[in-house]
Parts: structure tokens; sequence; C-alpha cells
């Protein structure tokens, strides 16, 4: 695995992006254009060390050929999903361009994209961007709604305090209603 920094000029956020390909020569091609791109590319020749880096760093994107061997693309993408660490990151796989079978198996996976060979790199980059920017939302998303949920315990507990006192104002104000009649 080599991390690849680009002299190209950057987006304003720089996500770091893992590129998982057997074939070296392919892997560079992808690592070189998506570092120009302006991401900060982790390059990895086969799965064992792909999941090893997402757990040493945080990656944003997974980009994964499909067909790997001895471990495929779609068992990565399983790997990935039930890792409840990592299983939010956004994957792409890439495939060849007959193989809608293998497409199908990606998505059920829990592949977010699958790009058929050959592909403009365009292409690829803003699908890349755009599951980017859905991640984001999401964790946004997500924690918006953590802090949501943190207001509502917050107004729980207020509002069971609150109940707690008027239940004992109440039981004053009947105490001291016994001892006027009383009088």
């Amino acid at each position: 695995m080599t991390e690849i920094l680009s002299s190209a000029p950057r987006p304003p956020e720089r996500s770091r992006l893992l590129i998982v390909e057997p074939n070296r020569s392919a892997l560079a091609v992808m690592a070189r254009r998506l570092g120009e791109a302006g991401y900060r590319i982790v390059a990895c020749d086969n799965p064992a060390n792909a999941i090893a880096e997402m757990r040493r760093a945080p990656i944003e994107l997974v980009v994964a050929e499909l067909r790997m061997k001895p471990v495929s693309g779609v068992q990565l993408t399983r790997l990935i999903r039930d890792d409840t660490v990592l299983r939010d990151t956004p994957i792409i796989l890439i495939t060849g361009r007959s193989d809608s079978a293998g497409a199908v198996d990606g998505f059920g996976a829990g592949a977010e994209d699958v790009v058929a060979k050959p592909f403009h790199f365009e292409v690829l980059e803003a699908r890349i961007a755009r599951r980017l920017a859905r991640a984001r939302s999401i964790k946004e998303l997500r924690h918006d709604n953590a802090a949501l949920d943190a207001r509502v315990v917050t107004r729980a507990i207020e509002l069971g305090e609150t109940r707690a006192e008027l239940v004992r104002v109440e039981a004053e104000r009947l105490r001291l209603e016994r001892l006027v009649g009383r009088s």
C-alpha cells in the first residue's frame, strides 16, 4: 500500500480514498489520476491490506476491483459491511463491461455503485464526489439526530423533575387545606 499525494490543485477538503486493485499498472494509473483530482490516495493490491489500512486510519471511500482473488470485491464489500466500525464507508466496485451478474452481486453485498470498464475518469470522479457528498450528508444527519436525541432526553428529565415538583406542591396544598379545615 502506498499513499500518493499529487501537486495538482486541491479541493477544499481532501478526502482519503482507498483503491484496491490487484493489477499494479491499473492501480498506479487509478491512483495517479485520482490523486491529480485532489484526493489523498491509499493504494492496495490486495483486500487483506485494504482492511488493515481501513482499520489503521479513516478512509472516506473505497474503489475496488470486483473480480479479485482470493477475495473478490463482493467479499471485500461484505467484510466492510459486517464490520461495525467500517460499515458506513461508501464502496464503488469496478467491473468488466459484460459482468452484469457481478454488478448485481456487488449491489447485493452493499456497494453504493458499480462502474463498468472502460470508463472515463471524469465520470468516476463525478460518482466519487457524489458518494462522498452523500456520505457527508448522512454523517451530518446522524450528528444532528444524536444532538436532537440528547435534547429529547434532557427535556424528558426536566419534565420528570417538573412532574415530581408538581406532585410535591399538590401534596403540600392538600396538607395545608386539611390544616385550614381543622382550624
